[in-house]
């Protein structure tokens, strides 16, 4: 396991070793969220981990364990969830995790709303299948990854004199792009667990049915329909991508270096999409690692942030 380079810990072992598990967790699930991190000051970086060890682990409850029960992930999702409330209240804290991100909310003043708002959202996806209208699934992402980007800020941090309304809400609206990207990637993977997170009056207006999707699915090539229906998908996480970028000019320097890599890196797998004719059934798709190393060499720079984005293939 990775020793974090932090004086967090030093007093307190459990706490460095939450920490430390909470990188381990990034760095072996989140690899291109993991690159980018590298790039903000070393004090940030464990509280960035912290968040993203916390979100996992309840993700996992409820998706990677898909093949339990529901009436058993619901009782270990309401168990982390009353663990976590009691050490926020300041009581005893079995869990080797949590205690990374309760410190981290402590010292970052992270409001407790946002994490009651993720973890609501995640509980529904041990009942909620499929969402008729983009509206509700936007219902859904606000708790799922909107308030991850709003979680994130106090940790970033701003330059004197921006405007916080708008720096939250570009925060937002990065996390709203960065989900439904994943959503798009992911559409074969979250229909073997019956899952479908593309509106379904958005599949009507393309002419896709379920039954279509997972007969493209077993046979690992999307139809015309269901081509035109990520495509269509596409450009819409591009005007969350859009909309972000008022905010990025407003975080401290080397925190915007961070996410304009994460903001490329995650953009990247559309441009993937785009390269591969919007056919998502063919396999999982990544940004290629030569591409993931120039991404991160190029953040830093404004001009060549900017010139990056203009060559995404769904532009």
């Amino acid at each position: 396991m990775a020793v974090l380079r932090t004086d967090i810990g030093t007093s307190n072992p459990g706490l460095g070793e939450a920490y430390a598990r909470s990188e381990a967790i990034n760095r072996e699930r989140g690899r291109s969220y993991y690159l980018a991190t590298r790039l903000l000051p070393a004090h940030k970086r464990p509280h960035v981990y912290a968040l993203y060890g916390f979100t996992r682990r309840t993700d996992d409850i409820v998706d990677v364990d898909a093949g339990e029960p529901p009436a058993e992930r619901q009782r270990r999702l309401e168990e982390w969830w009353a663990a976590f409330l009691t050490g926020l209240s300041g009581g005893p804290v079995g869990d080797p995790l949590l205690p990374a991100v309760l410190h981290t909310i402590r010292t970052y003043g992270l409001d407790p709303e946002d994490f009651d708002t993720f973890l609501r959202s995640m509980a529904m996806d041990l009942t909620v299948t499929a969402y008729p209208t983009y509206d509700h699934l936007r219902h859904y992402m606000e708790g799922s990854a909107a308030v991850i980007g709003t979680m994130m800020l106090p940790i970033l941090g701003v330059v004197p004199g921006a405007d916080h309304a708008v720096a939250r809400d570009s925060a937002r609206q990065l996390g709203l792009a960065f989900q439904l990207t994943n959503f798009i990637r992911d559409v074969s993977e979250d229909l073997e667990r019956g899952r479908i997170y593309l509106p379904e009056s958005d599949m009507d207006r393309f002419g896709v049915s379920r039954t279509m999707l997972y007969a493209d699915a077993a046979r690992r090539r999307a139809s015309a329909p269901v081509r035109a229906l990520i495509e269509y998908e596409c450009r819409r996480a591009l005007g969350h991508y859009a909309a972000s970028l008022p905010g990025l000019a407003m975080l401290e320097p080397r925190s915007r270096m961070c996410i304009q890599a994460a903001y490329l890196l995650y953009g990247g797998i559309l441009d993937q999409v785009g390269r591969a004719g919007f056919d998502v059934m063919r396999g999982r798709l990544r940004v290629p690692r030569h591409r993931r190393a120039s991404i991160v060499l190029a953040a830093p720079s404004v001009r060549l942030f900017e010139a990056r984005a203009r060559r995404w293939r769904v532009g």
